[in-house]
């Protein structure tokens, strides 16, 4: 798109990097929020704060989504934006959902004259801040192109990853590594703990080894300081992240039950009221 302006949808801590990121780049930003609260930052560097999710994207031909999950993007999406839209407006979803479900909201949007861009993005809220994600895009490669440049600004790299759902798969095969990570340093922390290791002396180790990443090495930080609010990656997404995950290679005839049995970790963590902490609280409820 030539003009520098947006709508952009969602501000949790992903939609608020990327969206102060376009910002910074000169993009003339309307945003909206649920909580109005988490717009004021975004408001004091120019940005409109919209009241309703119809008067956010009423008159605009890009609207950027950043949701939690596919009720949100039902009900913000198909129920309030999508009726105000022209034919031919672009929708950038970054939310993370099911496969089926992208490809549904893709054939659903085209139905009605818009364009839909599957924009799964990989990194945490200092890249997001930075411009620094990694985005997977599925779509039509013409309106990928449209929207390329809104792409660019806010990621590093650019991967085109083929028809409406792939992008998701890709996003939820990462999540499903990332729980993993988690689960296996939890774990393997509780066992040196029990059998009288120094807990943060073996967190250390773990995460300076080169049995680590970068993903592990930022979740054992929060675990050594015990500090897992604000969350990076909320406990109730990784749970949420890793039920699609399941239910789509179940579908695809692929049993995964090492990570299944991560998911019901997690849903013991929303169960004992932590679903609002950061993924890595996980280690709190692993029992010695």
């Amino acid at each position: 798109m030539d003009a520098k302006e947006l709508t952009f949808i969602g501000l949790g801590n992903m939609g608020r990097g990327m969206a102060h990121t376009l910002l910074k780049a000169g993009y003339a930003l309307t945003v909206y929020n649920r909580t109005a609260q988490k717009a004021e930052a975004l408001v004091a560097q120019g940005a409109w704060n919209a009241p309703t999710p119809q008067e956010a994207a009423a008159g605009q031909r890009v609207v950027l989504l950043s949701l939690s999950d596919e009720h949100a993007v039902e009900q913000i999406l198909f129920d309030q934006v999508a009726p105000v839209l022209d034919r031919g407006s672009i929708v950038i979803d970054t939310s993370t959902v099911s496969p089926r479900y992208a490809r549904d909201s893709a054939a659903r949007l085209a139905e009605l004259g818009l364009r839909r861009v599957e924009a799964c993005v990989v990194g945490n809220p200092f890249q997001a801040h930075k411009g620094e994600l990694r985005v997977f895009a599925s779509g039509a490669d013409e309106d990928i192109a449209a929207v390329r440049d809104v792409l660019d600004v806010i990621s590093s790299e650019v991967i085109m990853a083929g028809d409406p759902g792939m992008a998701s798969t890709i996003k939820l095969i990462f999540n499903l590594l990332l729980g993993a990570q988690i689960a296996a340093l939890a774990e393997g922390v509780s066992y040196g703990v029990a059998a009288g290791l120094d807990r943060d002396l073996l967190i250390q180790s773990i995460a300076g080894s080169g049995f680590s990443s970068m993903v592990m090495r930022f979740r054992a930080e929060l675990m050594l300081k015990g500090n897992y609010e604000p969350a990076f990656f909320r406990a109730s997404l990784m749970e949420k992240d890793l039920r699609l995950a399941n239910k789509a290679a179940h579908d695809a005839g692929i049993e995964l039950p090492v990570l299944d049995m991560v998911r019901t970790r997690f849903a013991e963590v929303i169960e004992a009221g932590d679903g609002d902490k950061d993924a890595a609280v996980l280690i709190e409820h692993t029992r010695t």
